[in-house]
């Protein structure tokens, strides 16, 4: 019985490793390999051994492999950062050579601003179809979440964000804007709004949602050919007064998108 419930716990933890990481399962099972392999028994040693070996994968290995898949690490400049760099531990940074082209054009486009570009879930390394849970669609490389852009009391922007993962701190809409949120909850679409729940605590109450900024950013964005689809929330962009044909809407099965923006290659 203890056997059993020792490899039905090994399984547990190669599942949720996978889910998280893509390549976190298959380290788990050679860290089990190396810990038999080491004899000398020291505190953590399971522990020590998984991490090092997760770290050396993802920071060394995967980098390298990725490019045979199509796909690359997002590439961080001044202006182009990770809203957590637990993304990038997590291995959920990778996009296509053409995205990184069109975040670099973006900011080319945003010189004469302070916007920065702060990212959020993009895709795993390897494999089309590979589910980048709890995201639908960011399984081929083409995806990238962006956070909106906010700013202080007196109007000026500020390159943070209002949650630790940078999800689920909405911008709710106005009595006078068109509430898609509602109509969604009421069809019974439950999981709409439930970013909430994956902030990690709320940070920054100080600041506020930019819509200056934000209408600066999306602009930039637009002007890239290779953009295939923008997502924001309907009501955001109505505030905004954005018309492109690119800016499309998501549907209740995705999740509310006034907490982010989602961008798409063609």
């Amino acid at each position: 019985m203890r056997k059993a419930l020792k490899i039905l716990l090994h399984i547990i933890i190669f599942g949720l490793l996978t889910i998280l990481t893509q390549i976190g399962g298959i380290v788990y099972l050679l860290s089990l390999y190396f810990n038999k392999l080491l004899k000398r028994d020291f505190k953590f040693k399971s522990l020590l051994t998984f991490l090092g070996l997760y770290l050396i994968s993802t920071l060394l290995i995967v980098p390298l492999i990725a490019p045979i898949f199509g796909r690359e690490k997002v590439q961080h400049t001044e202006k182009i950062r990770p809203t957590n760099y637990m993304t990038v531990l997590l291995n959920r940074n990778y996009v296509r050579p053409q995205l990184n082209k069109l975040l670099k054009a973006t900011t080319s486009d945003l010189k004469d601003s302070n916007i920065q570009i702060n990212y959020l879930d993009a895709n795993f390394p390897f494999i089309n179809k590979f589910p980048l849970l709890p995201h639908l669609s960011h399984n081929d490389g083409k995806k990238l979440d962006i956070s909106l852009v906010y700013e202080n009391a007196d109007g000026e922007i500020i390159n943070k964000q209002k949650s630790v993962s940078g999800y689920g701190v909405f911008e709710d809409p106005r009595p006078n804007e068109y509430n898609q949120i509602d109509k969604c909850l009421i069809m019974g679409y439950f999981q709409y709004d439930y970013p909430k729940y994956v902030t990690f605590g709320s940070i920054n109450d100080e600041l506020k949602f930019s819509a200056k900024g934000s209408k600066r950013l999306i602009r930039s964005i637009l002007k890239n050919k290779s953009l295939g689809k923008l997502f924001i929330e309907p009501h955001l962009k109505q505030r905004l007064g954005l018309s492109n044909s690119k800016i499309r809407y998501h549907g209740c099965r995705a999740v509310r998108h006034d907490d982010h923006i989602h961008i798409q290659l063609k």
